[in-house]
């Protein structure tokens, strides 16, 4: 079984929020919280405070192969970022960019307008007077923040991070917190 999840922000890739249940913090939202069916598990993760698809799995191999960096499945983002995006920079992203952990892979990366997206809740915060732009960014490895960490290191940090497609499975359709049985 597949199945594509559109995660909202600030919504954890697990189903229970360990951290929650001591020192008396209050539980995050989960998977838990959005009716999947028993017996799957993320193939992969989305950071708490990214967006979009995520791929959950009651097969472990099928879940290997979406997520072992050797399989070289591509991961597709549309990323806001707080700046204006040269040539220059997207080139250092089209080349791969030297992180604390090692370079990374090159990066299929362009400019786009600003895609039709739901809401989010906490708005991204306006700036008036810094400029702000959307790429759209394939990574073909799955680092830990690696898209948000691929940007800074070019200077432009990112804003808001919506995952809309890993290999052939696409978002398309899914308002956040819906998911779908996909085909296999």
């Amino acid at each position: 079984m597949l199945i594509a999840f559109n995660k909202p922000f600030n919504v954890l890739c697990q189903f229970t929020d360990r951290s929650g249940l001591q020192g008396g913090m209050p539980a995050r939202r989960t998977l838990a919280d959005f009716g999947l069916p028993a017996g799957v598990y993320p193939a992969g993760r989305l950071d708490h405070d990214s967006e979009g698809l995520l791929l959950l799995t009651d097969d472990g191999r099928l879940a290997h192969r979406l997520t072992d960096p050797r399989h070289k499945q591509p991961k597709t983002y549309w990323v806001q970022v707080e700046g204006t995006p040269d040539e220059a920079r997207l080139a250092a992203l089209r080349r791969g960019v030297v992180l604390k952990d090692g370079p990374t892979r090159p990066a299929r990366v362009r400019s786009i307008a600003a895609p039709a997206l739901w809401p989010r809740d906490p708005p991204v915060r306006f700036r008036k007077t810094v400029p702000d732009a959307w790429l759209e960014l394939t990574i073909t490895e799955g680092r830990n923040r690696q898209v948000r960490r691929m940007t800074a290191a070019v200077g432009l940090p990112t804003l808001r991070l919506v995952r809309v497609a890993v290999g052939d499975v696409a978002l398309a359709g899914l308002a956040p917190g819906q998911w779908r049985l996909e085909a296999r």
